[in-house]
């Protein structure tokens, strides 16, 4: 890459291919900002809003783009205010503009590497590139990643093939067709009960034994389910269509070497979310049994809702411990924290 400034950049970064072209400039390190919000998706990008809509004075930062899970969906259906759907990333584009207009400062890319301490009692973030940012307040965003098979081509189907949830809307795209579902924990059972209402037929593909791994009263529901067969002890190996549209998978038992192919129209993958908190490692946040952020009463005495365990850090969205994953919920998550920040930020009386 050559810089209009006359450098060469030999397989920059994102956040250095931004700041090449000006789309990102430096960051004041003098200026204190009244909240830095850490992730850009709708959460992120709710708190800035009504944050910098108060009087806030607001940074936002994401390592990639703004827009989160939700920018990729291609389509959102059940978003209030929008009865004929819109993309994820018209949506998100939107948010962000209106982040703009109220005056955020944006940082996109660019990547926070830790949160640490300053002086006078100011949070202070570090970023890759060796910047620093000081803030009275944090606000982590940075929302979580949904477990994804390791399979080739994987990506051509998701947002129409393959889902990661099951809704009213992916019952009704799922009427009268074939589908299968994978994974066998209770957000498996639950999804695959809901979805044998709309589906043709419906194969959950499990690792272990259901009752390892799932209540009892959903092990008995799926089997009294004329539509549902439970395929334990396999793996999927493969997925086969076009232009989106899925038409079949296969799938094989461990330790063999023999294949299974079922056509089908559509994935579900139940096999869990890892949430973005690499960054917090030693941040000192209390954190629940799977990496999830614990936020008010639940993370320590006292706390302000969303708050963390750390005063003056707060927790929205999909890496917050117990949240809906859901757009609306984590936009709702965003316009909540501006009154616990107003709450935190206030003078002493």
């Amino acid at each position: 890459m050559l810089c209009p400034d006359g450098r060469l950049l030999r397989n920059p970064t994102e956040a250095a291919l931004g700041r090449c072209i000006g789309l990102v400039g430096p960051i004041d390190a003098d200026r204190l900002f009244d909240v830095a919000v850490v992730g850009a998706g709708p959460a992120g990008l709710a708190a800035s809003v009504y944050g910098a809509s108060e009087g806030l004075s607001v940074l936002t930062l994401d390592c990639r783009s703004f827009g989160g899970q939700a920018g990729a969906s291609a389509r959102i259906e059940n978003f209030l205010g929008f009865p004929t759907g819109i993309s994820g990333m018209a949506l998100m584009g939107r948010a962000f503009s209106q982040a703009q207009k109220f005056g955020v400062e944006m940082a996109i890319p660019d990547e926070v590497a830790r949160l640490e301490n300053g002086e006078d009692g100011v949070l202070c973030l570090s970023l890759a590139n060796g910047e620093h940012i000081r803030a009275r307040s944090i606000v982590v965003a940075t929302g979580a990643r949904y477990r994804r098979l390791p399979l080739a081509g994987l990506e051509d189907f998701e947002g129409s093939s393959i889902h990661y949830w099951a809704s009213p809307l992916e019952g009704k795209l799922t009427s009268g067709h074939n589908i299968a579902l994978v994974g066998g924990g209770n957000s498996a059972g639950q999804a695959a009960v809901f979805l044998a209402g709309h589906a043709a037929h419906v194969t959950l593909l499990t690792r272990r034994k259901l009752e390892a791994t799932m209540s009892h009263y959903l092990v008995q529901r799926l089997a009294g389910l004329a539509n549902v067969e439970v395929v334990t002890g396999v793996e999927v190996t493969a997925l086969e269509g076009t232009g989106g549209a899925l038409d079949a998978i296969s799938w094989r038992a461990f330790g063999s070497t023999g294949e299974n192919r079922r056509e089908v129209r559509h994935l579900f993958l139940f096999i869990g979310a890892d949430p973005n908190t690499d960054w917090l490692a030693n941040a000192d946040i209390a954190l629940d049994d799977r990496g999830f952020i614990r936020t008010g009463p639940d993370a320590a005495a006292d706390r302000l809702p969303l708050e963390t365990s750390r005063r003056g850090v707060f927790a929205i969205g999909d890496v917050r411990s117990g949240s809906v994953k859901r757009v609306a919920a984590a936009a709702g998550d965003g316009a909540q924290v501006v009154s616990a920040l107003h709450a935190y930020l206030a003078p002493p009386l």
